[in-house]
């Protein structure tokens, strides 16, 4: 089905904001409203409202925030386009760092921007998305370049991963040894390769990574 048109032709894009901050939420509602060729349909203030708004409002393009209560936006993305593949979510957000930047494409997410966008460009980037173009902040592209550039990390052993997930769950290195039956020596020197291979040079810092990039489960997961 054709979109409708403004009074010069163009297709009206039907756009859902989502922002759990109410004020940066109407800034953008009030900006988007005023172009001719935008039709803001709704606005959220997390990510499970705002699947029930696509649901009901069927909009082209979903503004995306990451950081909200009840639901964040890489999980109402994931969701969003796995229940609804026609519509185009663009994340809009502060966060510009690879793990929320590749959390976020992986998702579906159509594109990134940043909240220091301006307000012209971020029109412009909604209507980009919905003619299914890819749109990313020149940082994000950047970003996304280096990372693709960049030789592969080595991935921790699976005994590596066990003795880290020990010491997710709070264990020193004496109890980790005692429970994979391996000498408190041994879990040093598996704690030191999986820090080298994540990049990190301390405990805390590697059950961060390991969970940032899927290979621990995060808190609270079975």
């Amino acid at each position: 089905m054709s979109r409708p048109t403004d009074g010069t032709g163009r297709s009206v894009v039907r756009v859902l904001v989502v922002d759990d901050h109410p004020v940066v939420r109407g800034g953008l509602v009030g900006w988007l409203a005023a172009q001719p060729d935008l039709d803001v349909v709704g606005e959220a203030g997390d990510g499970q409202e705002a699947l029930a708004l696509v649901a009901a409002t069927a909009p082209d393009v979903v503004l995306m925030d990451l950081r909200m209560p009840r639901m964040d936006g890489v999980t109402a993305t994931e969701r969003l386009t796995a229940a609804h593949p026609g519509v185009r979510v663009l994340v809009l957000t502060t966060y510009d760092t690879d793990a929320d930047i590749l959390r976020a494409v992986a998702a579906g997410a159509t594109g990134y921007l940043l909240k220091d966008a301006p307000l012209p460009q971020l029109a412009d980037a909604v209507r980009a998305a919905a003619r299914g173009e890819t749109v990313l902040a020149p940082p994000v592209a950047a970003r996304l370049v280096s990372r693709m550039r960049a030789p592969a990390p080595e991935e921790p052993t699976p005994r590596e991963l066990e003795v880290l997930a020990g010491v997710a769950r709070g264990l020193t290195n004496a109890e980790i040894g005692r429970e994979l039956f391996i000498g408190e020596a041994t879990v040093k020197t598996h704690l030191l390769r999986v820090f080298a291979k994540l990049g990190v040079d301390d405990r805390t810092r590697a059950v961060m990574v390991a969970v940032e990039r899927g290979l621990l489960p995060g808190p609270g997961s079975r």
